[in-house]
């Protein structure tokens, strides 16, 4: 059975940083995908960022670009993502998730399995 279990999550305010972390179990980790996914109150769940198997390519949403980044430690079944520059609009619930290639999970089309998430606040 996978299970991903994200953590990291917290308060902060905005300019601050966190690194959100998400602990993948149940399946060969360093086969799949990762993604990041966010969904702020009221809104719909949007993708955030993702990481393939392998060389680890990475993808970002518009709105993280350059704030935050996307790294795998396959030795830890561990997927992180390192925010910079937050913002109160990046108050959300984030989620981890899981697919076997990043174009589809980007499009969330493609995403087998999601963590439980994490809630990050952005004080102004």
């Amino acid at each position: 059975q996978v299970q991903l279990v994200e953590s990291g999550g917290g308060l902060v305010q905005a300019g601050g940083s966190l690194r959100l972390s998400c602990a993948a179990s149940g399946r060969t980790f360093s086969n799949y995908a990762m993604g990041w996914f966010r969904q702020a109150p009221g809104k719909e769940r949007e993708f955030v960022s993702a990481i393939s198997r392998g060389v680890g390519n990475t993808v970002y949403a518009d709105f993280v670009k350059g704030r935050f980044t996307i790294s795998r430690d396959n030795a830890k079944n561990t997927v992180y993502l390192q925010m910079h520059s937050l913002k109160p609009e990046d108050t959300a619930v984030y989620y981890c998730a899981t697919g076997g290639a990043v174009v589809p999970l980007q499009r969330n089309s493609g995403v087998d399995y999601w963590g439980k998430g994490t809630l990050v606040t952005v004080s102004s």
